[in-house]
């Protein structure tokens, strides 16, 4: 059996996605070694991790993204915060690899510091990417924007001409900030930022075709494993049990990017529909909201037990939580904000799995519509949920690093 060092960013969903997989390998007999964000640390040591806190001057970088419209402006500041990030989690990642003398390695792909200091060590080890990976394909449209993909001859020619256009931001904006960092950790800069997903010996991507786009030029140390969820074990509310309406569920980022407007107008939008609407702002404050007389706003509640009520899912577009619906078969209406979510959206509408409302027109008329929209293809939900299970999940995630790492 063999000890697995694994290591994230301060993010929720990115820890929960990668505990399901963690739980697998442990299952199987291998110790793990876990570096998170220390108001996590007690629950992941209770699974039986050898589990101890990142880095303070990581947690204490936070992400600022949502205060700017421009995806310029969002790109540059999400670099400068990683790029901070990376100056304290590649040294955090170090000092934890001579701790635990691992024998793998398992790494947040958000953790720049920590990619470069895997990658120096030059042991085997595995990137963990649970949001759409922003890779160039002639089979999918410039990753960015949103875009759908391409019909046609004037499809092929947008896709030719945005193409350069969207990737050159990226690469202006994160390429020197990342190469900055790699040249002091002593390793040889990368000439694309798309160089950065090569590198790993394992690139798992929790999420799977056809919600994916499907494309003939995957990288070979890819292996897509549809989505590994995990939340918190706890006992569903008592008022679910008093709740006999269809269900609504509304749900906010788990990390702070000022989306409470999607519940203000997603409480009054469904106020007078025949639905029981629970929304969840787990970065919000609950007693900002006047919910109406059939909803209630809580900052969290399991997601398990409302997704197996509810007819649809009103949500930011973040990849966790459209994908846990999804896996359900709960159709749902996504109003991205930001980031990946204008991806997200997308794909769950090419997918027939649900509706798209970008944040700009997000309006109480324009939200109900696109709910009943919604509600109305659970049929292409569940053509999802059926090839998330095909995908197999965290036993895929823990059967890929065990054959090509282990």
């Amino acid at each position: 059996m063999a000890r697995i060092l694994a290591y994230t960013s301060p993010a929720r969903s990115h820890l929960f996605s990668l505990t399901s997989i963690l739980d697998e390998l442990h299952r199987r007999g291998h110790e793990i070694a876990l570096r998170t964000f220390s108001s996590h640390v007690e629950l992941m040591q209770e699974r039986g991790f050898e589990a101890a806190p990142i880095g303070a001057q990581v947690e204490a970088i936070e992400t600022d993204y949502w205060r700017v419209s421009s995806p310029r402006q969002s790109v540059r500041r999400s670099a400068r915060a990683f790029g901070a990030r990376a100056e304290h989690d590649g040294p955090d990642l170090q000092r934890a690899i001579a701790e635990t003398s691992p024998d793998a390695l398992v790494v947040d792909i958000n953790s720049w510091g920590a990619l470069i200091a895997a990658e120096e060590w030059g042991g085997p080890w595995a990137a963990l990417c649970p949001f759409p990976l922003p890779l160039r394909s002639d089979d999918a449209p410039p990753f960015g924007p949103g875009l759908p993909p391409a019909r046609g001859l004037p499809g092929r020619m947008r896709d030719r001409v945005m193409r350069p256009l969207v990737i050159g931001i990226v690469e202006r904006e994160m390429r020197p900030a990342l190469n900055a960092i790699r040249e002091r950790m002593g390793v040889t800069p990368v000439a694309t930022m798309e160089e950065m997903f090569a590198r790993p010996t394992l690139l798992l991507y929790t999420t799977a075709e056809p919600f994916e786009y499907p494309r003939r030029d995957w990288p070979e140390n890819l292996v897509m494993t549809g989505p590994c969820e995990w939340e918190p074990t706890s006992e569903p509310p008592l008022w679910l049990e008093q709740t006999h309406e269809p269900l609504v569920l509304v749900n906010t980022s788990s990390v702070f990017q000022d989306d409470g407007r999607l519940v203000q107008v997603a409480l009054q939008a469904l106020a007078d529909e025949p639905v029981r609407v629970v929304a969840t702002v787990p970065a919000g404050e609950p007693t900002d909201f006047q919910p109406p007389a059939n909803a209630r706003v809580e900052r969290f509640v399991p997601h398990r037990p409302l997704l197996e009520r509810a007819i649809c899912a009103v949500t930011h577009g973040g990849m966790g939580s459209t994908q846990k619906a999804l896996a359900r078969g709960v159709p749902v209406c996504v109003v991205p904000f930001g980031r990946d979510q204008l991806e997200v959206a997308r794909r769950v509408e090419v997918a027939g799995a649900g509706t798209r409302l970008p944040a700009a027109r997000l309006r109480t008329d324009r939200l109900r519509d696109k709910v009943h929209q919604a509600i109305a293809r659970r049929d292409g939900a569940q053509r999802i949920a059926a090839a998330f299970a095909a995908a197999g999940g965290a036993s895929a995630a823990a059967d890929a690093v065990e054959q090509r790492l282990l």
